[in-house]
């Protein structure tokens, strides 16, 4: 298979690693200096693009895919607000596209035992703070993570007590803690050297605390995720996520 990576940081070149040992091919790489369409004659010869960018760019790149017809493997966060027009743009020209926050088949288990536990503590409101924290790399420009974002809508959508998320760095934590609305889960954001990926969603009582963890020891698994997202992709048409891979 020929990939095109569009983004070539720490992500792009794990999954160019992990892509060549296993007998594939990186037909173009594109950084951040680079003019998709000044280099559209690479991107043709792909079949397939893998787009790991920053927010501000994720779109156009996409967009740009979709016009040259090649199916798009997204794991660009911070740009969701024009995600329902990528959507209708996908549908109604018959292209490929598949988005997921995070790639990691870790961590997509551990969005399952999140939903779970969630419906769980919907019926114990004796845990009257919730929270969630995220640890980054300092090169991770949005915050809080994708991953994070994904994990407090699936919270939300299952505790009743719960009507909203709001974004806090890590140093507001003790001052929040002091005037927080159970009402608003609080998402806290740390940004530190070479952090993969960490998220912690807490359930704390007068009694005691619950927490799920799922912490990343390198970018393999996201990058393994992703190869295998871009395989499955390859000859179909449509508009996809993480639960329709693993639904299968």
């Amino acid at each position: 298979m020929n990939i095109a990576l569009i983004g070539y940081g720490k992500m792009g070149k794990a999954i160019e690693q992990i892509a060549i040992a296993t007998g594939h091919t990186i037909s173009v790489k594109i950084d951040a200096t680079s003019d998709l369409y000044k280099q559209k004659d690479e991107l043709q010869r792909s079949d397939v693009a893998i787009e790991f960018t920053q927010p501000e760019s994720a779109y156009q790149n996409i967009l740009t895919c979709f016009d040259l017809d090649i199916p798009v493997v997204c794991g660009t966060t911070g740009w969701l607000e024009k995600m329902p027009l990528v959507k209708k743009i996908c549908l109604d020209k018959n292209k490929s596209f598949f988005y997921a926050s995070n790639y990691s088949i870790g961590v997509n288990i551990f969005f399952e035992v999140n939903k779970l536990l969630a419906e769980i503590m919907n019926k114990h409101s004796s845990y009257d703070r919730i929270l969630l924290e995220e640890n980054h790399h300092l090169m991770k420009l949005d915050a809080p993570s994708g991953t994070a974002i994904t994990i407090a809508e699936q919270m939300l959508s299952r505790i009743d007590r719960l009507k909203s998320w709001t974004a806090f760095d890590a140093a507001d934590r003790e001052d929040n803690h002091r005037k927080q609305n159970p009402a608003d889960l609080p998402i806290y954001s740390v940004r530190e050297a070479d952090v993969p990926g960490t998220h912690c969603v807490k359930y704390l009582s007068a009694e005691d605390e619950i927490e799920i963890i799922h912490k990343a020891h390198n970018r393999t698994g996201f990058a393994k995720g992703a190869l295998t997202v871009a395989l499955w992709l390859v000859g179909k048409k449509g508009f996809y996520g993480m639960e329709d891979l693993l639904s299968l």
